[in-house]
């Protein structure tokens, strides 16, 4: 479920992050147990991020957030380690739908003026993104209703069974 205004302190990540720095493949063996392996989400491109994420926290980054294989434990890993958002200048394009599918808010806007330990403040229904720092700075982004009833209700399987279908879609 999303909040329509939300508050969060910010982590931020270069370009190209893979799923592989996401969910590093020497623990793959700990796929059966997602919240163990939520405790080392993004260790590979910051050993420290683990340890310091707290719940309602965003991972901001640059381009192609998410790429590379399809490892589908990636962006539930992220949702898992408490993190509300992840927003980017632009998604791998299977982590996007993986990451929809399982309820990960994801918002696409430039995230150049945006620096680690910053607090954001995202209204989902304007499509705005704010600091507390300086009220004056805004990005806007747009998502889409479909992602947004998906998201609200908590990922596609979830959403699915309390519909029993896909047609309110």
């Amino acid at each position: 479920m999303i909040d329509n205004y939300c508050e969060g302190k910010v982590w931020k990540l270069g370009d190209n992050i893979s799923t592989d720095l996401i969910a590093p493949g020497r623990l793959l063996h700990l796929r059966q147990n997602p919240p163990e392996f939520a405790k080392h989400v993004l260790e590979d491109a910051n050993p420290e991020l683990p340890k310091k994420i707290k719940r309602g926290d965003y991972i901001v980054a640059g381009e192609n957030f998410g790429c590379g294989s399809s490892r589908e434990i990636a962006p539930l890993i992220i949702k898992i380690a408490g993190t509300r958002a992840v927003v980017a200048k632009s998604f791998g394009r299977i982590f996007y739908r993986n990451a929809i599918n399982n309820g990960l808010l994801l918002i696409q806007c430039d995230t150049d003026n945006i620096q680690e330990g910053e607090s954001l403040l995202i209204d989902i229904e304007k499509g705005e993104v704010t600091k507390r720092e300086d009220p004056n700075f805004k990005i806007s982004f747009q998502l889409g209703e479909i992602e947004k009833r998906i998201i609200e209700g908590g990922g596609l399987l979830n959403y699915i069974e309390k519909h029993n279908s896909l047609e309110q879609l």
